[in-house]
């Protein structure tokens, strides 16, 4: 997987994206601190910025924190899935 400058996108140069394959963008974050709907409604406005610029390019987002159900069914209705893992 390859890092994708995040200014391309308007983005902060804080945040971190990964190219899966090429037409699939991870949202990348690691964090210890759960993942509440706040946090949710921020990568879903990543995440039409990304739309913004590579329409129909399927979104995922990566992360070692534990995300709140709620969100992860918000975030799966905007179509994007999530991955908890540990990197």
């Amino acid at each position: 997987m390859q890092n994708i400058d995040p200014i391309q996108f308007e983005l902060s140069p804080k945040t971190v994206l990964q190219q899966i394959s090429t037409n699939h963008i991870a949202i990348v974050k690691i964090i210890k601190s759960r993942i509440i709907m706040k946090d949710g409604e921020n990568i879903l406005e990543m995440a039409h910025k990304i739309w913004e610029k590579k329409p129909g390019v399927t979104l995922t987002l990566r992360t070692t924190a534990p995300v709140c159900s709620k969100t992860e069914a918000f975030l799966k209705d905007h179509g994007i899935t999530v991955e908890q893992s540990i990197f």
